[in-house]
């Protein structure tokens, strides 16, 4: 039971990561691998600001922002600078490897001592994990709504129709581009929350905290996807907190078989290659076998034969 809840609370937090991951992966059809960059991002802004005194809840809020604007430097490099979408994240997130280290003016930062989010609900008499479960389960469901709510309005279906077909979109009006863009930075700003709010459970931030995060980003909807397809879209970003607190509890039985943790990346690659190859399988199995026409057949084949001969 505990690890369940320990599963369920971790992967709340990073779902968050996977929300913004799957904007820019399925909504506007795009590889952005910004997240490697913004990611860390948001938890140096945090873990900065909160060490300068700054409240936990606000640090976070303006990590949302650093990541808005991450997000807007890639949508720009795509869509103006018509650099592809994966050159013009890695542009980026290789520039914010540096604008981390100066945010945070260290290789890591240390909370310990400071107060966060977790640590003050934690002094109404909750635990470790059930205060994360709290603080996990309202900055999920604020973003669901918010979401939900978001693309539902005339912006929304804007950018959904822009990555549903582009040229479409532009033939009745829409402004594609800026649609990339905005995408791009709601994508980010959700990235840079997680990483602020994993940063303030986790007690630090680091400089490589971000690697391996599209992984696990991507992982978490393919997985959710295996079970659940053709949903609303709300119903679509609750199957993305399931698939990512399933990775979370398919992460923390490994490390209870005493397997390396230096090891955890190459079985999240493992998972993630099999989540992406369900699909195709489930469609396999599931479209019925069609009958062969034994007289038609035989009929080329002598056609065939008396050609050859």
């Amino acid at each position: 039971m505990a690890l369940l809840l320990s599963s369920i609370s971790q992967g709340l937090l990073w779902a968050i990561m996977a929300i913004g991951v799957y904007l820019t992966f399925r909504i506007l059809n795009v590889a952005d691998l910004t997240a490697e960059g913004s990611f860390p991002l948001g938890a140096a802004v945090s873990t900065s600001l909160i060490v300068n005194g700054v409240a936990p809840w606000l640090s976070v809020l303006i990590a949302l922002l650093g990541g808005m604007a991450a997000g807007f430097v890639s949508g720009f490099l795509y869509t103006k600078w018509k650099i592809p979408a994966l050159l013009s994240g890695i542009i980026t997130m290789t520039g914010l490897y540096s604008i981390n280290l100066r945010v945070m003016g260290q290789a890591n930062i240390s909370l310990l001592g400071e107060g966060t989010l977790i640590r003050t609900v934690e002094s109404f008499g909750l635990n470790k994990t059930n205060a994360v479960l709290l603080v996990g389960s309202i900055a999920v469901g604020h973003v669901i709504l918010a979401l939900h709510m978001f693309f539902h309005t005339e912006v929304g279906l804007a950018i959904r129709s822009t990555g549903d077909n582009n040229e479409m979109s532009e033939a009745n009006g829409i402004r594609t581009n800026v649609m990339k863009v905005i995408g791009y930075m709601l994508s980010n700003g959700l990235i840079a929350t997680s990483g602020a709010l994993l940063a303030q459970n986790n007690g630090y931030a680091d400089i490589s905290m971000g690697i391996g995060t599209i992984v696990i980003g991507l992982a978490s909807i393919i997985i959710g996807e295996v079970f659940f397809r053709n949903l609303s879209i709300a119903k679509r970003l609750m199957t993305v907190v399931l698939g990512s607190v399933i990775y979370r509890l398919l992460i923390l039985i490994v490390l209870e078989m005493n397997v390396n943790p230096q090891d955890l990346k190459i079985f999240s690659a493992i998972l993630l290659a099999l989540a992406l190859r369900l699909p195709a399988v489930q469609d396999r199995l599931s479209k019925p076998k069609s009958k062969v026409n034994v007289s038609k057949t035989t009929k080329k084949g002598g056609a065939l034969s008396w050609l050859q001969r």
